[in-house]
């Protein structure tokens, strides 16, 4: 919700000899495979081993700068 990403190469396996590359590719891998076992926002992880097909509409519907829930989203132009 506040833009942060539950990536561990982010976090505590950050080491100064990661390339940007390899941050770019933990993100891809985060975006295309989701570990709903570790997630930061807890209800989206539910909805995405729940109810998969509501988790893919709320996903398109932030990317579109709509609203879930309580939240809005806009999107960067």
């Amino acid at each position: 919700m506040d833009g942060n990403v539950c990536l561990n190469i982010l976090r505590e396996d950050w080491s100064p000899v990661l390339s940007i590359s390899s941050c770019v590719y933990g993100l891809n891998f985060l975006f295309m495979d989701p570990n709903p076992d570790d997630p930061l926002n807890k209800e989206a992880a539910k909805d995405l081993t729940e109810t998969p097909k509501q988790f893919e509409m709320n996903v398109r519907r932030a990317m579109q700068g709509g609203r879930i829930g309580g939240a809005t989203y806009s999107v960067v132009t």
